[in-house]
């Protein structure tokens, strides 16, 4: 082959080289492992809790029989007699505790109000209009002697049944000479009803602070009740009347603490005391000595005071005054 042949052919074989891409040789390498793909985290569906039965209430993490007393306005000794507790500590979370005395209705439960106002008191009913036309029924024509008695007698049968007749002026006859006037009867003076026992509670309106001092924490949702400041041992009084129905140191946060209730709707409490005077059961009267003043449960010493109406608290300075 001539050397021009030779170039041509030379320059043929480079280009048809240059026109196909080499691919790089893979390369392995023996420690790589195929990619671990890691799944999406399953969300578990969340277990809704369960509802309360109308009239019950469902045990919470860190609930105790006081504290669901207190809460809805009810004595604890009763709570666990309701629900057959012979231990007033043996209840679970989970558990549903009833909240009105066997042989109530089921759904009728004494709820806390949305707010503090006074209890509606129904309207009375609006009395049915009498007819306009009466029936008059007269009598027959009688011959009477005379005699006040007699003369207002037939003047209310001549007015009918249906009418109440006009009290009349007694008309005193002219004394007859030689004649003994006839005294004409006492009216007997009404007699007065008898007087309703006293109540060994006390309106809220009768209602005292519980002891002197000054107002050291307002109440608010959080507090659920007013602090008052003192000394160790200042006398503690009853606010109103009524019956001591738990003393004891056995809600969390409260120190030794005297719960008392007045009626049905209202309850006062009162805690953080260095002694209690009163046990349970006990009926005590409005500015009775209950407890003295401590810092049990507490970093200072106070009074922590609440009044709960139906087991929701309300705002003391609404009801005593204070300081």
């Amino acid at each position: 082959m001539s050397r021009p042949c030779l170039i041509v052919s030379f320059a043929i074989l480079l280009a048809a080289c240059a026109s196909e891409p080499r691919q790089p040789a893979p390369i392995v390498d023996g420690t790589s492992r195929p990619p671990v793909v890691t799944p999406a985290p399953t969300v578990a569906a969340s277990t809704p809790a369960p509802e309360a039965p109308a009239g019950s209430y469902i045990v919470k993490r860190g609930d105790t029989l006081y504290r669901i007393a207190l809460d809805n306005g009810l004595y604890y000794k009763e709570l666990a007699a309701w629900n057959n507790l012979a231990d007033v500590n043996d209840i679970k979370v989970g558990q549903a505790l009833r909240l009105t005395a066997p042989g109530t209705p089921d759904g009728v439960v004494v709820k806390p109000l949305t707010d503090d106002a006074p209890v509606a008191v129904p309207a009375k009913p609006t009395p049915v209009p009498l007819p306009s036309t009466a029936v008059l029924s007269y009598p027959k024509a009688v011959r009477l002697p005379y005699s006040p008695q007699a003369e207002a007698q037939i003047a209310a049968q001549a007015e009918g049944s249906g009418v109440v007749s006009k009290p009349q002026p007694t008309v005193v006859p002219a004394a007859v000479p030689g004649s003994v006037p006839t005294p004409l009867p006492t009216p007997k003076p009404a007699e007065k009803p008898a007087s309703a026992p006293a109540d060994e509670t006390t309106s809220v309106g009768d209602w005292i602070a519980p002891t002197a001092g000054k107002v050291t924490k307002s109440f608010s949702t959080e507090t659920k009740g007013i602090d008052i400041g003192g000394k160790i041992g200042q006398p503690i009084v009853a606010s109103g009347s009524g019956k001591v129905v738990y003393a004891g140191a056995g809600l969390r946060g409260y120190g030794k603490m005297i719960i008392i209730k007045h009626n049905n709707e209202y309850l006062t409490a009162y805690a953080h005391n260095s002694k209690l005077i009163v046990k349970e059961g006990d009926v005590v009267k409005r500015g009775e000595k209950i407890a003295e003043m401590g810092d049990s449960d507490s970093d200072q010493v106070k009074l922590h005071f609440e009044i709960r109406r139906f087991g929701k608290p309300v705002d003391p300075a609404k009801y005593i005054q204070t300081d």
